[in-house]
This record gives C-alpha cells, sequence and structure tokens, in this order.
C-alpha cells in the first residue's frame, strides 16, 4: 500500500498515511497521496518534466518543505504532478516531477490545498520501513 486516507482524523481538512519501504519511496509515496487529493490523476498527463532540490539534514522538515513546494508550484505555477522520482543524499532531495499546468475543462480536480500543516505530522520508522503521518488545510 503507497497510502491510505484517514477520514475520522482531521473533520476540515484532509489525512492522510503513507508508506514506503525507504524514505525515497515514503517521499514519492506522499508525493502521489499529495497529487490524488488535488485531482484525479487519470486526468493528469506525465508531459512536463520540473526538477525541485531542497536541502535539510532532517528528513522529517525535508519531507516537509517538499510537500510545501508542490503546494507552491501548484499555486504559483498553476501546475500539477501525477509522478514522482526522488533521490534522497545527505541531507539533499532531488525530485524529478511530471505533470502539466492545470486545465479545470480536462482535469477534474479535487481540493485546493492550501497547506501542509505540522498538526500530528511526522515520520515513523516501522517493521517494513517507514510511515508519514500529513494533514492538509484544503
Amino acid at each position: 500500500m503507497k497510502f491510505k486516507f484517514l477520514e475520522k482524523i482531521a473533520t476540515a481538512d484532509i489525512a492522510f498515511e503513507s508508506y514506503g519501504k525507504t524514505l525515497r519511496e515514503l517521499f514519492e509515496n506522499t508525493a502521489l497521496a499529495f497529487a490524488d487529493v488535488t485531482a484525479d490523476l487519470k486526468s493528469v498527463k506525465a508531459k512536463t518534466k520540473k526538477i525541485i532540490r531542497l536541502e535539510n539534514e532532517d528528513s522529517e522538515q525535508l519531507l516537509f518543505d517538499f510537500i510545501g513546494e508542490l503546494i507552491y508550484i501548484k499555486d504559483a505555477d498553476y501546475f500539477i504532478f501525477k509522478e514522482f522520482y526522488i533521490k534522497l543524499k545527505e541531507g539533499k532531495l532531488i525530485a524529478e516531477c511530471y505533470g502539466e499546468k492545470i486545465n479545470s475543462k480536462k482535469h477534474n480536480l479535487r481540493n485546493d490545498v492550501k497547506a501542509i500543516t505540522y498538526h500530528m505530522y511526522k515520520i515513523s520508522k516501522t517493521k517494513s520501513g517507514y510511515k508519514a503521518m500529513i494533514v492538509l488545510d484544503v
């Protein structure tokens, strides 16, 4: 399982858990869950690549910053993604993100995410890898 939505956690927001065998996979699946919150990904094409580069020695804060950057790109560039390929090394993230400009006539848009919150936010080590708890302000 890549992610699951948690309906009874946050009534005015959207909460989900994302999973990964590695931190890299956790980051990719968290980005995918965020994308799924914003639009029906079947309606989005992966035709344009954007590179996101971030640095933070704290992987929990790095994931928070990454989702914040995806929200910023959605709002500033009116762009949504559907595929993510992450490289993590020594506190540095390089993300290849594929998607396209938002077109309300073409895309089945779901939620306009305003921000990622610190409410219940955390990354945990599990028996099978990693888990993140995310609450998005919509």
